[in-house]
């Protein structure tokens, strides 16, 4: 029996006893997780879902976290401003071995679903962490919901802009314009803001550790390399 199972955005055709990685996984070595997002079980008969087989599953078993093989990004920017950057990569990722194929009962079995390290907060993943599968869905939809709700319950803010004494305290806060970085939009410079950088010394100073962190925080990955803020910070910032 085999099946068509969906994680991290990518779908693997599996069957008992197969290792794979997946994008890394909120597990650790040695527990039992469950894939509840099936799209075909195939044996004597095949079944396909709409997209998903209601009640079905795949059990794993976490080998170990692994990373993934290095890739290298070099950013050349010739003439004015001219910079060279390189930069290495290696993807989180899980190693884990499939254990058992569910046709029916899945969301009854009691195993933890498996979950993206990046898909909900920790407070989330503690709450969920001890409840069947079929709580887990409810908890990630709920936890992924709230955070999507987030910025429309802001909406009422952004039409303050309009008038014109919001303007006025805007332009009175100190701070470089970061717009004037190349790739740094309104949008980006007010997330930047929220995260109290407001300078481009600030950019200019980001370690490749800095630069993980506010590029999984704030979700544009690897845009900063591949637009080379911290290069145009530093000649901004030298006036």
């Amino acid at each position: 029996m085999f099946a068509v199972l969906k994680t991290g955005g990518k779908q693997y055709k599996v069957q008992s006893g197969d290792i794979l990685r997946v994008e890394k996984l909120a597990a650790n070595a040695g527990e039992t997780i469950q894939f509840n997002d099936v799209l075909m079980l195939g044996g004597h008969a095949v079944t396909v879902g709409a997209p998903l087989i209601a009640d079905a599953g795949v059990q794993a078993e976490v080998i170990d976290q692994i990373k993934g093989v290095k890739t290298i990004n070099f950013v050349k920017r010739r003439r004015k401003h001219s910079s060279k950057r390189t930069k290495g990569h290696r993807q989180k990722l899980t190693l884990v071995k499939i254990t058992d194929i569910l046709a029916s009962g899945a969301d009854k079995s009691g195993v933890a679903a498996a979950i993206g390290a990046g898909s909900v907060s920790a407070a989330a993943l503690a709450a969920i962490d001890a409840q069947s599968p079929a709580a887990n869905k409810d908890k990630v939809k709920k936890a992924s919901s709230a955070k999507a709700a987030a910025p429309k319950a802001e909406a009422p803010a952004k039409a303050a802009p309009k008038k014109a004494a919001p303007k006025k305290a805007a332009k009175a806060t100190d701070g470089d314009d970061l717009s004037n970085i190349s790739g740094v939009g309104p949008v980006i410079v007010k997330k930047l803001h929220a995260e109290g950088i407001t300078t481009f010394a600030q950019v200019a100073a980001w370690t490749d550790a800095d630069v993980e962190a506010i590029e999984e925080k704030l979700s544009f990955k690897g845009r900063v390399g591949r637009e080379d803020w911290i290069a145009q910070a530093k000649e901004l910032a030298k006036g």
